[in-house]
């Protein structure tokens, strides 16, 4: 396994990631791995605009932009 080193982190964060480590009941290395773990198995949000994107263009929207906001005006009268 590959350890990872942040440097300068400031002393209230550490405290504060400590802290909640601690009402976890788990060591600040078990917490930050934990987290690390959580962060990496979320896709990016350029991940998601690329999913987004590549649908798009799978499945084209035969309403036009100018249809919804006149839609949308409508709504609000």
């Amino acid at each position: 396994m590959t350890s990872i080193t942040i440097r300068h982190v400031p002393d209230e964060v550490r405290n504060e990631l400590a802290a909640r480590a601690a009402r976890a009941g788990q060591s600040l290395q078990e917490y930050m791995l934990a987290e690390v773990t959580r962060l990496s198995e979320r896709p990016s949000i350029a991940d998601l605009m690329a999913e987004v994107r590549a649908e798009k263009e799978l499945h084209p929207s035969r309403v036009t932009r100018a249809q919804i906001l006149a839609d949308l005006e409508a709504d609000r009268r």
